[in-house]
């Protein structure tokens, strides 16, 4: 169980401490997340994709340089003057004709751009996980967007993907790149996840 207390000073930018406690502690137990080392590394991985629990939709606010650097292929310099700040656009054209999503034209990245905790991308992703939480497709959109829903999500993918046994050996590199693909912010990873140490040790 994770107290509002811990997760305040975990997480002080949070506005909404009690919700998420009691939706975490609602949630993280049906998916085994259910020691201290398990939820000590869930609340540090999901706090840094999230922003420490505060967004959970993908921004895809990216200047010129920034869609370059992140997608070159898909927007390459000539190209990614005409998409910088245009979210929508960005969005159908970085997730076009990939994970279960229809061409640019479609829309279909867009409105299968990253939700929850995790940030679950892709209508394959979206069907997938709406079957598993129980939720027809249609509803699994606003589902994502609730706290539980947020949390559900990150769950089922951490699940799936063989977290529990990463946290349960302190893998924490091997397990941020079982979520991340890298370690891109690992720096700010391990700093909360030392910091939820000495908070759960309190």
């Amino acid at each position: 169980m994770i107290s509002v207390d811990q997760f305040k000073t975990l997480f002080p930018q949070n506005k909404q401490s009690q919700a998420w406690t009691d939706a975490l502690n609602a949630i993280l137990p049906k998916y085994g997340i259910n020691t201290r080392p398990r939820i000590m590394a869930f609340l540090a991985q999901a706090g840094h994709e999230s922003q420490a629990f505060t967004r959970l939709v993908e921004n895809l606010n990216y200047s010129a340089e920034a869609l370059t650097r992140t997608w070159p292929k898909r927007f390459p310099a000539e190209i990614a003057g005409q998409y910088a700040h245009q979210p929508e656009r960005i969005a159908n054209r970085a997730y076009a004709d990939r994970m279960g999503n229809g061409p640019e034209s479609s829309g279909d990245g867009w409105k299968h751009r990253g939700r929850g905790l995790g940030q679950l991308t892709g209508k394959d992703k979206y069907r997938e996980f709406a079957k598993a939480a129980g939720k027809s497709y249609d509803e699994i959109f606003a589902y994502l967007e609730t706290k539980e829903g947020a949390i559900e999500s990150f769950c089922w993918y951490w699940v799936n993907n063989g977290c529990n046994a990463l946290a349960d050996a302190e893998k924490f590199i091997a397990l941020t790149k079982r979520i991340n693909g890298g370690t891109n912010g690992l720096e700010d990873r391990t700093a909360l996840y030392e910091h939820a140490v000495k908070v759960f040790q309190a």
